[in-house]
């Protein structure tokens, strides 16, 4: 009797034993499956994270400019020559040393292009290319004017902006056409095509004979054939010198004349020369054909249209 007893309470136990053994089984399983899902899906997450990262390695690399652009990258500052007294082109205020006008808007649009900060340097018609071939700086948009001859020596992008010369007077004076200029001083930027753009108007208009006149050689400080020159580092400098009476004109760009025209002065019945404006880089420079393709899309786009307008030079 004893041994049944024993026998039955040794059958239970060991039949309760397998019970909780194959309990504890199943919730080991069930855990280990909880546990893997989340190892699961940050593995996914990584592998797609580093996808997106290479995706994107492989198209910055895919992105690939010439030696003389990447310079200009690597540098971290795009170095541009602009005016500082050219109100709508390129003007500095005094007090706030901040810039403004339409030069000033495509450099900070091509800066813009490159990922670079950018850095004006004050140029005159005289410095401008000096420092670009010194390599002080990158590029000119300081109402350069594109010439075939400056073709020779420095690259220049499609024309942004054309405009056309003409003469600034003093009311007074009476003047008001090419004809009363005639043996009379005029004042112009060192460096620039005003004088050699006036006296072939004058020619072409017969007021003087020009037989002499040679386009190629011409020489503003030596020619005083029907009209003489003075020359002057800078355009408030010959505004100064109309007013002291120094020189009986101004003759530039209408643009640039139309910051100096007063109440008391007046232009000239005339206006010549059409003056195409042009980005100026170093000749043969890849970073001459970057500026191009942008400038050429600018144009395309309408960007460059709204620069114009915003600086009032419809």
């Amino acid at each position: 009797m004893r041994k049944r007893i024993f026998a039955l309470l040794t059958s239970l136990v060991l039949s309760l034993s397998l019970m909780t053994g194959c309990g504890e089984t199943k919730a080991s399983a069930s855990t280990g499956e909880a546990a893997s899902a989340p190892a699961t899906e940050s593995v996914a997450a990584e592998e797609s994270e580093t996808e997106s990262v290479a995706a994107e390695e492989s198209e910055t690399e895919s992105v690939s400019f010439g030696a003389d652009t990447q310079a200009i990258i690597d540098r971290g500052v795009l170095r541009v020559g602009v005016k500082n007294a050219v109100i709508g082109f390129g003007f500095q205020d005094t007090l706030t040393g901040e810039y403004s006008g339409l030069e000033i808007s495509i450099a900070e649009k091509i800066a813009e292009s490159l990922g670079v900060d950018i850095e004006f340097t004050a140029v005159t018609a005289a410095t401008r290319t000096e420092l670009l071939d010194a390599g002080d700086i990158d590029c000119v948009l300081a109402t350069f004017t594109i010439t075939e001859e400056r073709k020779n020596s420095w690259d220049f992008s499609t024309p942004y902006y054309t405009d056309y010369v003409s003469v600034l007077v003093e009311t007074a004076t009476g003047i008001k056409t090419l004809e009363d200029l005639k043996d009379k001083t005029v004042g112009v930027s060192s460096g620039s095509t005003s004088a050699k753009a006036l006296t072939n108007a004058m020619i072409e208009a017969g007021v003087i004979d020009g037989s002499s006149f040679d386009a190629d050689s011409f020489d503003a400080a030596t020619w005083t054939e029907g009209v003489s020159f003075k020359q002057y580092d800078d355009y408030p400098a010959i505004s100064t010198a109309l007013s002291a009476g120094e020189v009986d004109a101004f003759c530039v760009d209408k643009s640039i004349l139309a910051i100096y025209n007063t109440d008391t002065r007046d232009y000239i019945d005339a206006k010549f020369s059409p003056q195409d404006y042009g980005v100026a880089t170093k000749k043969g420079s890849d970073f001459s054909v970057y500026v191009e393709t942008l400038v050429s899309t600018w144009l395309s786009d309408g960007t460059i249209a709204g620069f114009v307008t915003e600086n009032g030079l419809e």
